[in-house]
């Protein structure tokens, strides 16, 4: 199988794992498109025999943290302006506002592991493999982590329930 063909069947993947880094759906395309530049600019730094796989999570990692560390220093610089106002009207986008805050919340060596495995198609050692950490330690930090956004996912819904139950008091 040549590398552009094998590039191409992990574009699903790559776009999926960026819309849960960036939250965004253009800037997931901006970064797919720029891990794939990369890629294709080190091509020759890849070993073929190699998984493919790993080797592009990576690089779309490593690509991710520069540019928040870039935006980071650009903020920096700019005034804080208010979030704006979203109002969620179903169940569901509750829910996922929710874990998102939680996951928000984890340190990042306990928050990339539930991401990266929350794909479903990266395996514990291709997980590993990507943040560049022994097996041992990725699965420590997953444990870790899920326990840490069960606790604070449960906080938040036990949080709302008493809020709810105390306007019906009312």
């Amino acid at each position: 199988m040549s590398l552009k063909t094998e590039v191409t069947s992990h574009t699903k993947s790559l776009r999926r794992y960026a819309l849960v880094l960036t939250r965004d759906p253009a800037a997931a395309d901006d970064l797919v498109q720029e891990t794939l530049l990369k890629a294709i600019d080190k091509a020759d730094t890849w070993q073929p025999g190699t998984n493919l796989r790993p080797w592009l999570f990576r690089i779309m990692h490593n690509t991710h943290v520069s540019d928040l560390r870039r935006a980071k220093t650009r903020t920096d610089a700019a005034p804080d302006l208010p979030e704006p106002v979203v109002q969620d009207h179903q169940h569901t986008q509750l829910e996922l506002k929710q874990v998102l805050q939680a996951l928000d919340q984890l340190p990042e060596a306990q928050r990339k592991p539930i991401i990266l495995i929350a794909l479903r198609e990266m395996s514990y050692a291709e997980a590993a493999r990507t943040l560049d950490v022994p097996l041992g330690t990725f699965m420590s930090r997953l444990g870790r982590g899920r326990e840490a956004l069960r606790r604070i996912v449960s906080g938040i819904a036990s949080g709302k329930l008493a809020v709810l139950s105390r306007k019906e008091s009312l």
